[in-house]
Formats: C-alpha cells, sequence, structure tokens
C-alpha cells in the first residue's frame, strides 16, 4: 500500500501541477524522482501536442515520410518472411500518428494491412491520430493488446518518456533520490540509504554523487510485450536515444521550445527524458523467451532499409524539393543517425529482422 498522496489531490482539479505536487510533499515528504516524472509527463502530454515547430521537439516521422515508410517496410518484411499470418500492427506512444500512416502507406503496398492498436493516453494525441488513422484501436496499456495472433510492434521516442528511478552515491553507500520541495522549488536530494545487497559489487565503490538510472516501468512493458511474442508470435523495434549500460551518469532532462530546461522547474510543462539502457531492455526480453538483436544505430538501420534508394525516388518524382529531401534524410542520418539506437526483439520461430543480421 502506497501511503503517498496522489499529486492530483489538494487544492483541486484546477490548481496547477506544480501546487498539487508541492502540496503532496508538504503532506508525505519528498517522492521518488519516478513519481515526480510520472506526474510531470502525464500532465504534460494531456494538455499539449507537443511536436513541431510550434511545440517542444520534432521527431523523426515529422522530419520525412521516408522514416515511417522504411520502419513500415521493416514489419513487412519481417512478415512476410515468416509466413504472412494474420497480425496485429501496435504503436507505442503514436505522436500525431504520422510515423502509422507512413508505415500503413508502405505495408499496404506488399499486402499487409493489418488492424492497428494504438497504447496512448493522452486525449489531445488520440484526437491526432484519429485523422490520420480513423480506424485504429486505442488502449491505456499494452495489456488489452490482442492475444489471439502474433504482434508487430513499434515504439519510437516511447521509452524514454517512462519514469527513471535515480540512486546517488554518497560516502556511506547508495540512496534514492527523491525530489523535495521549499518554497516552490523543486530539488533532488537524497533519501533513504539503498542496502548494500541489493546493488551490483561492481557500483559498492562507485565515486561520490555517481547517480544511476533505473526505468522499472520499461523493463514491465518490454516483459509483458516479450511474453506475447513468445505466446504469440511477432517482433518489436524500438528507436530512441540510449546506451547500452547499465552505466553510471545522470541522463534525465528537459526539453522546451526546442531547447534544454531545468528538470525539476515548471513540473508538466515541459518533456521530461532519460536515455534508454537498451542492454537492460534486452535482457528483459530474454527473459521472458524472446530473441534480442541489436542495437544498431538509427543509421545503420536505415541505411540497411535503403534510405538512400528511398530519397532518391522522392527527389526524381519532386524534382523541386530535392534539397529539402536530401536534407531530411542527412538530419535522419546524422547526428540523429548515431545518438538514436535500435532494438529488436522476436518470437524464437520467426526470421532475422532486417538490418540486425
Amino acid at each position: 500500500m502506497n501511503d503517498t498522496p496522489d499529486p492530483g489531490s489538494g487544492p483541486g482539479p484546477a490548481a496547477p501541477l506544480a501546487d498539487r505536487l508541492a502540496r503532496a510533499i508538504t503532506l508525505a515528504g519528498p517522492m521518488p524522482v519516478s513519481q515526480f516524472m510520472a506526474a510531470a509527463n502525464a500532465h504534460y502530454y494531456a494538455t499539449r501536442d507537443p511536436l513541431g515547430a510550434g511545440g517542444d521537439f520534432v521527431t523523426a516521422p515529422e522530419i520525412s515520410q521516408m522514416f515511417g515508410e522504411l520502419i513500415g517496410l521493416w514489419c513487412a518484411d519481417l512478415w512476410q518472411r515468416a509466413g504472412s499470418p494474420e497480425v496485429a500492427w501496435v504503436e507505442l506512444g503514436p505522436g500525431r500518428g504520422t510515423l502509422a500512416a507512413d508505415a500503413l502507406r508502405a505495408m499496404a503496398k506488399t499486402g499487409l494491412t493489418p488492424p492497428v492498436h494504438f497504447v496512448e493516453t493522452s486525449p489531445l494525441l488520440r484526437a491526432a491520430q484519429a485523422e490520420r488513422v480513423p480506424h485504429a484501436t486505442w488502449h491505456d496499456g499494452v495489456d488489452t493488446l490482442p492475444t489471439d495472433r502474433p504482434l508487430l510492434v513499434v515504439a519510437n521516442e516511447f521509452f524514454d518518456a517512462l519514469p527513471i528511478r535515480q540512486l546517488v552515491h554518497r560516502a556511506d553507500g547508495w540512496h534514492e533520490r527523491l525530489v523535495a520541495c521549499q518554497d516552490t522549488l523543486f530539488l533532488p536530494i537524497a533519501g533513504k540509504p539503498v542496502p548494500a545487497e541489493l546493488m551490483p559489487e561492481s557500483l559498492r565503490d562507485a565515486p561520490a554523487g555517481a547517480i544511476l538510472e533505473t526505468s522499472p516501468a520499461a523493463v514491465g512493458i518490454v516483459r509483458t510485450l516479450a511474453r506475447r511474442l513468445t505466446a504469440q508470435g511477432g517482433g518489436l523495434l524500438a528507436v530512441d536515444y540510449g546506451y547500452e549500460g547499465p552505466v553510471l551518469g545522470e541522463t534525465l532532462q528537459a526539453v522546451r521550445g526546442h531547447g534544454f530546461a531545468n528538470p525539476f522547474e515548471g513540473p508538466g510543462d515541459n518533456d521530461l527524458s532519460a536515455h534508454v539502457d537498451f542492454a537492460t531492455l534486452a535482457a528483459a526480453g530474454q527473459a521472458e523467451g524472446a530473441v534480442a538483436w541489436g542495437p544498431v544505430t538509427q543509421r545503420d538501420l536505415l541505411g540497411q532499409l535503403g534510405i538512400d534508394a528511398r530519397a532518391a525516388a522522392l527527389a526524381a518524382g519532386s524534382p523541386e524539393r530535392t534539397e529539402a529531401i536530401l536534407a531530411d534524410r542527412s538530419r535522419l542520418m546524422s547526428d540523429m543517425g548515431t545518438l538514436f539506437r535500435s532494438l529488436a526483439l522476436t518470437n524464437r520461430d520467426w526470421p532475422t529482422p532486417a538490418a540486425f543480421a
């Protein structure tokens, strides 16, 4: 049982999130970073469309149709080589539905026209998704996804927004990192010590001030989906910025207006995210019987899937847009191409996914 008050309680439903969080901390004491991040992002995504020039950030599908089309062809290729079974197509955190619309268009050209399922909780984003993919079925979580067929699951910039737990190392050992509030100012502090036996031996002598991040929420979702893939068949493709960990270091960040902000200021007004530990997610999938592939860089993924040929075809069809198309291709393959990585999970009886051989 959790005795911490719900941040949604307090002065009333119209009170700003910062006031509600401050009240919760005043009543129950400092809260874990994971709880603060979960409340902030739930409010953030429920109250705005964060994408595009007028929002806070831009994702790969919004940069170019090439991204979604190639992801769709990755799914279609896997499906064809698995024998073209009846499948369901799933996207986690589909944004405006741009990736889905592009992917579904590309898949349809191969004969793959599956039912579409979106895992999305934001009413505003659901409305935007419905404009682009009106026949989709929406879910609040992965537990209600279909159980009667293989799943083709795509997660682009989904896992980075899930809440993380932070541990900070001090002279007397590791401590849970909490968020306190003083005069309406939120700040991280060290909480109670974590028993030494719960920490890997390799981390017990970490330098003072070192921070370790974990995402139980991400691991839980991957394990649930991996169990589905093991039982039903199918594959998952996750694309996000991250690393192969676990490693020490803080990656929690806030973005607002296409610039970085303090993650502890203005909760609910900034997009909070953290780099994804792909090694841990791969291990979580393997623990449930799935096969893990990669990670590989986004550059390698898109390169192997034929982005150069697709860019050339688009340019040939619209010569006046050649410069813009090549600029979009460069953006996907340069900085984003190395920062972002791709992890695949498949059923053991399914073929090796494209770009992961």
